[in-house]
C-alpha cells in the first residue's frame, strides 16, 4: 500500500491525489478481507462451525450473546464471500445446517495464529492499557501495576 502524501490539502486534494496513485480503498484486496475478518463474530462462528456443521439453533447457543439478527446477518456474509455454506432440507418446517467451506478453512489458519498471538499478550496488552489509562488521567506511571 502507498502511502499518501502528507500536508494541507483539503478533502478534494487528497481524492485526486488517491485515485492518481491508484489507491483506492474499496479495491483494496486486504481491506475486503479483514473487514470481514475484523467482524466481532466472523471469527466466533468459524471456529464454531470447525469440526463440524450446525443448524441455526446450535449456532446461537454456541454463541449465546450474538443476536439472531446479527448471527443472521453475519451467516449471510460469510455465505456470500465463500466461507460458509449453507444447506436446505427438504423437512416439515425446512431445516437449514451450517458449514464451514474449504476457503473458510483456509482462514482457520491465520485466525489460529492470531487466537495463539492475543492468548499470549493479553496481559500486556492489559498493562499498556492501564498504563496508558492511567497516564491519561493524570496518575503517575511508576504506580501503575
Amino acid at each position: 500500500m502507498s502511502r499518501l502524501p502528507r500536508g494541507n490539502q483539503s478533502p478534494a486534494d487528497a481524492e485526486r491525489i488517491r485515485k492518481k496513485l491508484g489507491f483506492e480503498p474499496a479495491l483494496c484486496p486486504v481491506r475486503d478481507v479483514l473487514d470481514q475478518l475484523g467482524d466481532k463474530w466472523t471469527v466466533l462462528i468459524l471456529t464454531t462451525l470447525r469440526h463440524e456443521p450446525r443448524r441455526f439453533s446450535a449456532l446461537q447457543r454456541a454463541v449465546p450473546d450474538i443476536s439472531k439478527r446479527m448471527l443472521t446477518e453475519t451467516l449471510r456474509s460469510l455465505e456470500r464471500d465463500g466461507l460458509v455454506t449453507r444447506a436446505v432440507y427438504p423437512t416439515k418446517p425446512p431445516s437449514v445446517e451450517y458449514a464451514i467451506s474449504a476457503l473458510g478453512l483456509s482462514m482457520l489458519a491465520p485466525i489460529d495464529a492470531l487466537v495463539a498471538w492475543a492468548d499470549a499478550n493479553h496481559a500486556a496488552v492489559n498493562r499498556a492499557r492501564a498504563r496508558f489509562d492511567a497516564e491519561a488521567a493524570g496518575t503517575p506511571a511508576d504506580l501503575v501495576a
